[in-house]
């Protein structure tokens, strides 16, 4: 890994520690702030002692990191539109990263310190979607092209949909325990079931399902914030380090082969397809001559694209053989046929089974540009993991005793953690970076009313202030400190 950064200037290296820090202090932040909505439940319900419960679900959250993968990873930089992310320069990435960061940070460690669970996910993406706005402003660009609005809605719709899905599911989950047990011990909250029954910790069986039920959220939590953090380090990566970040230097030969491949049968693809795409694409009209360094991803420059990255990639079996301008060129390129393929799957005209060739051609030709080194990881894990295991305390007792009116019962905290642990781990599947604190707290609030507890009208209010604030409020932030940082590189 060091030998990536060898040869770096001074204030470039000391440039990209400092990013890298933040991104990291982003994620050490990410846990502690939405760690209490993981372990809210089982510590509320005594089925685990506090500090080993946050500990276990450190170790979760470190795992699910790990395993998670990078499609929600990129479904966070894509957010940024692809002509942004080709042409980023050094000074240009360490505004933009530095920006967003430093709004998403702020207003995490504020709500945390309110105790309000208010969700990193809508801080991150309204950062970038600040970032990406005030670059149009600056640059002159059409606030339309300023952001990828496509995905920005696909993401929104994700926020949008599943804590409404948490609550509903998290409600009927709830009626069908009290329908299948409703004398059962589960339905105590554990205030009653100590008074009542003199015993401090659930039934075996309700705890148990408490147990797993709070490391599963863990698990899928890592897994989608984690991602977060791993996007944000790809964008510094490449922004401050191009020549080394830009491709997967570790790719195989027959990865680059996959590649290569992908680029020709994408070719014939639109060959096959030209009385449908002809006119969009300009096929058979657009000159094949050299692509100047800076260009636009049009749709019409296909062929031309085509053409440059067959001829880059001719014979090349390792990508530490071509120089750091080609791997930027060849980053280019990919980026700019796998933005106008996307746009091609969503015209009308193509039957299913093109649209799905299409979508497998898609993952060969991001499969060298959509990746994460390990180390990076790792760090991100262990960032998630160790901020896991602090600041739990605030958001707890919100999330026990201060949705509803009553405090929380054994199978309610069942029912919030089954749903958020299932919804969420659907978004990973799906590459959907979802909202865990919304989630889970509005499972909590399905089942306060289908337990007919009742809600806290203070509560529910400050959270829902808190949804509807954090999106414009981390977007001014983000998009103020872009200004200022532009300004003063100017």
């Amino acid at each position: 890994m060091i030998d990536l950064f060898s040869g770096l200037d001074a204030w470039v290296l000391v440039s990209l520690v400092l990013a890298v820090t933040f991104v990291l202090a982003f994620e050490f932040i990410n846990g502690f702030h939405d760690t209490a909505n993981a372990v809210a439940t089982v510590i509320y319900t005594k089925a685990m002692p506090p500090h080993l419960a946050v500990f276990l679900s450190g170790v979760f959250n470190f795992l699910g990191v790990l395993l998670g993968g990078v499609g929600v990873a990129y479904a966070i930089v894509h957010l940024l539109p692809v002509e942004l992310l080709i042409n980023v320069n050094t000074g240009h990435g360490l505004a933009m990263v530095f920006s967003l960061l430093a709004a998403a940070i702020t207003w995490n460690l504020g709500t945390w310190y309110f105790g309000i669970p208010a969700s990193s996910s809508h801080t991150l993406i309204g950062s970038i979607l600040g970032v990406g706005l005030a670059n149009a402003l600056i640059n002159g660009i059409p606030l339309g092209d300023g952001v990828n609005w496509q995905k920005a809605i696909d993401i929104a719709l994700s926020l949008v949909v599943s804590p409404l899905a948490g609550f509903v599911v998290a409600a009927l989950v709830l009626i069908g325990l009290k329908w299948w047990r409703p004398l059962s011990k589960m339905h105590k909250t554990p205030e009653q079931r100590r008074k009542l029954d003199d015993k401090k910790h659930p039934p075996f069986w309700n705890r148990l399902v408490l147990v797993i039920s709070a490391m599963g959220v863990s698990f899928v939590h890592g897994s989608n914030d984690g991602q977060k953090g791993i996007g944000l380090i790809m964008l510094v990566l490449i922004g401050i380090v191009p020549s080394q970040f830009v491709l997967d230097l570790g790719s195989s030969t027959y990865q680059i082969e996959r590649t290569r491949d992908a680029t020709l049968h994408l070719s014939q693809f639109y060959q096959r397809n030209e009385a449908t795409l002809g006119e969009f694409l300009a096929l058979g009209k657009a000159k094949t001559g050299d692509l100047p360094e800076q260009f636009s991803c049009d749709p019409q420059q296909t062929e031309p694209t085509i053409t440059a990255l067959q001829r880059t990639l001719k014979g090349v079996t390792d990508y530490h053989a071509l120089p750091s301008e080609q791997r930027v060129e060849v980053r280019r390129y990919l980026l700019c046929l796998d933005d106008t393929a996307k746009k091609v799957g969503k015209l009308p005209g193509l039957d299913a089974r093109e649209k799905s060739d299409l979508e497998k051609l898609r993952k060969d030709l991001t499969a060298t540009t959509e990746y994460a080194p390990f180390w990076v990881i790792v760090a991100v894990a262990l960032a998630l993991g160790l901020g896991t295991m602090v600041g739990w305390k605030r958001v707890v007792l919100t999330v026990g005793e201060k949705i509803g009116k009553q405090g929380m019962t054994y199978a309610q905290g069942m029912a919030a953690q089954i749903t958020a642990a299932c919804a969420i781990g659907m978004a990973n599947v799906f590459s959907l970076p979802v909202s865990t604190t919304h989630v889970l707290s509005s499972g909590v609030a399905g089942t306060m009313v289908a337990n007919k507890s009742g809600l806290q009208g203070g509560t529910v209010k400050t959270i829902l202030l808190a949804w509807v604030l954090t999106l414009p409020a981390s977007m001014g932030l983000a998009a103020g400190l872009f200004w200022l940082a532009s300004k003063a590189l100017a």
